[in-house]
């Protein structure tokens, strides 16, 4: 048999021209390994997806004992699922049971449709609204809300009837009229660089959205489930949306997404037709069970209560002369740079020195820096001085 690289190469889908194909061995904590048995200290966090780092053994321990009750039974919503319930009720309470109903989905992008759809019917109205240089996945729905057609265009035509708002320009939400259906917004912009929403942004937009009867949906598929210190950003702002967009973190490293809103507005899914929305693999019980004891291990272990501090350590820790802006919230950092050529020579430099550290989709000139929530301090002071280092 050829060895794995070469496999790799052969067989699996390639999503750009130069993957960074490490061969994974195992996992433990905030370390991933490669076959080498060599450490990367994990700064990325699976674009935000393990939050809570690696192989945690009572995520293991949730996921073997609902492998021994049962897997797949029914499509989503036909049969009472343990996990699925316990899970729903968990979501709920944590946003204060302001949002009481859960429709579970595999996937943020698949969130975000459900969520254009379910805005849709309810209101009776067909024109969303998003942010310029939003990211909300890569189905043709969830790419219909980005102004970024140029990644894009080749896979268009996309829905019809969306327009774009300036993110953090209070002056574009005049565009927000009797005739939107709903706006979706991210509360700290991820893949343009990390760019947090300013509250009084925020306040507008849940002011005008109210006075026009239009939903507000915050999509918190990367800052959700504890990344910015709160298990959910809005949280940060005590302004609640109408509908709450959650994947990535969410399922405790297995797939899972979620839109949580009211019963009265998750209703519209079963008449008009009865079965309006589909899945069959969504709220998954493995997944389920996951996702509870990921939850689980952020409230008994206090994670959110250090991640500001954190945050402090790093702006302080890290080389501020070498970059134009430190930004974010949490532990979403980005480190703003002059050219792609920097930022690759920070990238490949704290690689070998086993760290793994990004950039952005929309902005190839800052660095991401997205560690589980459970790195410690000594930890970042390695990641800052090895940054430091690549400069010299």
């Amino acid at each position: 048999m050829l060895p794995l690289r070469e496999l790799f190469f052969k067989h699996v889908a390639q999503t750009s021209n130069s993957p960074l194909a490490i061969c994974i061995t195992k996992a433990e904590g905030e370390y991933l390994y490669d076959e080498n048995n060599k450490a990367y200290l994990d700064c990325i966090s699976g674009i935000s997806v393990s939050n809570i780092g690696h192989q945690r053994k009572e995520i293991i321990e949730a996921i073997k004992s609902q492998a021994e009750r049962y897997l797949h039974t029914m499509v989503y919503g036909e049969h009472i699922q343990n996990p699925q319930v316990l899970l729903a009720k968990k979501l709920s309470e944590l946003t204060g049971n302001f949002l009481d109903n859960v429709y579970f989905v595999n996937s943020g992008a698949e969130a975000i449709d459900a969520a254009i759809k379910l805005a849709r019917h309810f209101t009776g109205k067909k024109q969303i609204i998003s942010c310029k240089d939003a990211y909300h996945g890569s189905t043709i729905g969830a790419m219909s809300l980005m102004n970024q057609k140029q990644y894009f265009d080749s896979y268009g035509p996309f829905l019809q009837d969306v327009d774009y708002i300036e993110f953090n320009n209070e002056d574009s939400l005049s565009k927000i009229t009797e005739q939107t259906a709903a706006v979706f917004v991210e509360l700290v912009q991820s893949e343009v660089g990390y760019i947090p929403i300013k509250e009084s942004f925020l306040k507008s937009l849940k002011r005008i959205c109210l006075t026009n009867n239009v939903l507000l949906i915050f999509d918190e598929i990367q800052t959700g489930i504890g990344r910015t210190g709160k298990f959910f950003a809005f949280e940060h702002f005590k302004v609640f949306p109408d509908i709450l967009v959650l994947a990535k973190a969410l399922g405790g490293g297995l797939p899972l997404g979620a839109i949580v809103t009211s019963k009265k507005i998750m209703s519209v899914f079963s008449y008009n037709p009865s079965l309006g929305h589909l899945t069959t693999f969504g709220g998954n019980p493995l997944s389920c069970a996951a996702s509870l004891a990921a939850i689980d291990y952020i409230e008994k272990n206090n994670l959110l209560n250090e991640v500001a501090s954190k945050e402090d350590y790093f702006r302080k820790k890290l080389p501020s002369k070498h970059f134009i802006e430190i930004r974010g919230k949490g532990l979403m950092i980005a480190l703003q740079l002059n050219s792609f050529d920097e930022v690759q020579k920070v990238v490949k430099h704290c690689f070998n020195e086993g760290i793994l550290i990004d950039w952005f989709l929309f902005n190839d000139k800052a660095i991401r820096l997205a560690p589980p929530l459970t790195i410690n301090y000594e930890q970042i002071d390695y990641v800052c001085k090895t940054i430091e280092r690549a400069f010299i």
